[in-house]
């Protein structure tokens, strides 16, 4: 058997399970650190619950996925994870599921890794939403998974520091309300409502026209060019606000 015979045969069992994003659905990819308590609770010793640090190596994450090749235009990060909103237009490896998630998969884990200075993974799954409305709830549906694991973060660490073990701090708040959980904080002087808004909704990172301050030799003064590039927003609005934002990088 030649060698052209043997390559068609053998990439018909690599092709076998390949599968193709449809080209009239929105796309979405979400990643997730892979055993990130424990790299950032007891290996790294971030402060618990937020950290800024883990915060930013986060979103300068999400700022090499969205200038890796694909026509990415929104980047969102909360706790661990990153979801990434692609124009509805691109096409690249024939919207192949296996190139997307190995090559988004693969370039945050080295992202992450250079900058924690020791070896992490992520791992990334691919979510076909069929309209624009399901754009807009799936981005609300992660900023209340946000707001969630901040109100439980809280309550947790705050037992752990008051001396409860991982179980019986656990024990505490299965099944407690939110309304319990909140009292639980306020009681300790803790009000969730003047905590900073990136642990509550999480980081977005957009394109838009960015000032960026350079010098003129000629001239010899400072001057200020508007260019294209990453903004970060650390402040995000919620609700009807936040779906209208995210939509209009669509249009």
């Amino acid at each position: 058997m030649n060698f052209d015979e043997l390559d068609r045969q053998m990439r018909l069992y690599e092709q076998s399970i390949d599968q193709r994003i449809l080209p009239d659905m929105y796309l979405v990819a979400r990643l997730d650190g892979r055993s990130f308590s424990r790299l950032t609770k007891e290996i790294c010793d971030f402060e618990a619950p937020f950290d800024a640090r883990f915060r930013d190596m986060m979103v300068n994450t999400v700022k090499q996925l969205m200038d890796c090749g694909f026509r990415v235009v929104y980047g969102f990060t909360e706790s661990d994870e990153i979801s990434l909103l692609f124009h509805r237009e691109e096409n690249a490896f024939g919207r192949k599921v296996r190139k997307y998630n190995s090559i988004l998969a693969g370039e945050a884990s080295a992202a992450f890794s250079l900058q924690l200075g020791q070896a992490a993974a992520m791992d990334c799954r691919l979510v076909p939403l069929p309209n624009l409305e399901r754009v807009k709830d799936y981005f609300l549906w992660r900023q209340e998974d946000a707001a969630r694991n901040a109100l439980n973060s809280h309550c947790y660490w705050l037992l752990r520091k008051e001396g409860l073990d991982a179980r019986t701090a656990t024990a505490e708040l299965e099944g407690k309300s939110t309304a319990y959980k909140n009292e639980l904080l306020f009681s300790r002087g803790i009000n969730l409502d003047k905590l900073p808004l990136w642990q509550k909704r999480g980081v977005g990172v957009y394109w838009a026209d960015v000032e960026r301050k350079g010098y003129n030799p000629v001239a010899r003064q400072e001057v200020t060019a508007v260019r294209r590039g990453l903004k970060v927003e650390y402040d995000l609005p919620r609700g009807v606000q936040y779906a209208q934002l995210v939509t209009a990088l669509l249009a």
